[in-house]
């Protein structure tokens, strides 16, 4: 089954388009929506996604209907494939059933990755020049509570629970039993 994925981001835009498009593919079922591509929590792009069955085909007039973000392009294709469904974007003439379509799907896979380790990396380059010069230190490690030797000494003897202990001294359970290694 063909199955159509239409988006304009806003309600005063129109999806004729789109829509005609659809129609010239002889796409069955249409999942049409006016929002912002932003983000992938979008109402019928998550029916659309419930909808599809393997075998099935999505169609899409430009792969930038679908995802804003490479990231989130990818994430759907992935998901489309797990399911044993293909996808086409008209535009960018990108068919995941062909060969071809999968190399396109592959290097835009490769720029994502690219892309994200550079981000990691220039992210890291200022953080060290950060530290040289004296303006980035980390977090700080959370100070010993001042009541921490009256409430540790009525947990270990039993009288609270470590929960207790947790509450009345302000910290997260992780925090609290670090903090009874190191202080204990």
């Amino acid at each position: 089954m063909k199955v159509g994925y239409v988006r304009v981001s806003t309600k005063e835009q129109n999806t004729a388009r789109q829509d005609e498009m659809m129609e010239a593919l002889s796409v069955e079922k249409v999942f049409t929506e006016k929002v912002s591509g932003k983000n992938m929590n979008r109402p019928q792009l998550k029916a659309m996604m419930e909808f599809v069955r393997q075998g099935d085909t999505v169609v899409v007039e430009s792969y930038s209907r679908l995802a804003r973000s490479t990231k989130d392009l990818l994430t759907i294709v992935e998901r489309l494939n797990e399911k044993g469904v293909s996808f086409i974007s008209q535009k960018e003439r990108i068919d995941t059933s062909t060969p071809q379509g999968r190399l396109m799907m592959t290097i835009f896979a490769g720029l994502a990755q690219f892309e994200r380790e550079c981000t990691l990396q220039r992210q890291a380059e200022g953080i060290a020049i950060a530290k040289a010069e004296g303006k980035y230190k980390g977090r700080q490690p959370i100070a010993k509570p001042t009541n921490w030797d009256s409430v540790y000494a009525q947990w270990k003897a039993g009288d609270i629970t470590a929960r207790v202990a947790q509450k009345k001294l302000s910290l997260t359970p992780a925090t609290f039993y670090r903090m009874v290694k190191k202080w204990s």
